[in-house]
């Protein structure tokens, strides 16, 4: 991993992460840090996938479990779930959020013309939050917009964040 291949724009590096079995990856460059599970603090009146908030050297971190989001099978924290935390962009500025995954995979250079359009599924499966789709070897990779999937604006309760 070099500086080069972040900056040459034809190739990008993605952080994968694990939810339930399967792999996603996330734009290295949004990642501020990577943390293990601990309690959070609750946050009223927000959607069940909001799990509460971090204090973060003084910042308050909202965090969102993933699997939640996407309605998956919920699981109990262990020793290997993660919390990613993220830099989100939107018209009202950066936010930093943080998602719950099961596992840190890898980082994987990608090259931007390897990036598979997201499969038009329906109008009843949401592919707004994915950037596109990525193989390698015999593992799909959802690569994931943070900024549209973390978008503060569409959580009720964190106005203030």
């Amino acid at each position: 991993m070099t500086n080069e291949t972040v900056t040459t724009g034809s190739v990008e590096q993605f952080l994968t992460f694990e939810l339930e079995s399967e792999v996603y990856g996330l734009e290295i460059l949004k990642v501020q840090e990577i943390r293990g599970w601990e309690p959070v603090r609750d946050i009223p009146n927000t959607p069940d996938y909001i799990k509460g908030a971090l204090n973060l050297r003084g910042a308050i971190v909202p965090i969102v479990d993933l699997r939640e989001r996407f309605n998956m099978t919920k699981t109990d924290y262990s020793p290997v779930t993660v919390v990613i935390v993220l830099c989100v962009e939107n018209e009202s500025g950066k936010h930093v959020m943080g998602i719950v995954a099961d596992a840190v995979s890898d980082v994987l250079d990608i090259k931007l013309n390897e990036i598979k359009d997201s499969p038009n599924l329906g109008s009843k499966i949401d592919t707004r939050y994915m950037r596109g789709m990525y193989v390698t070897g015999e593992k799909l990779v959802m690569l994931l917009n943070v900024d549209k999937l973390l978008d503060p604006n569409e959580f009720e309760g964190l106005e203030g964040f």
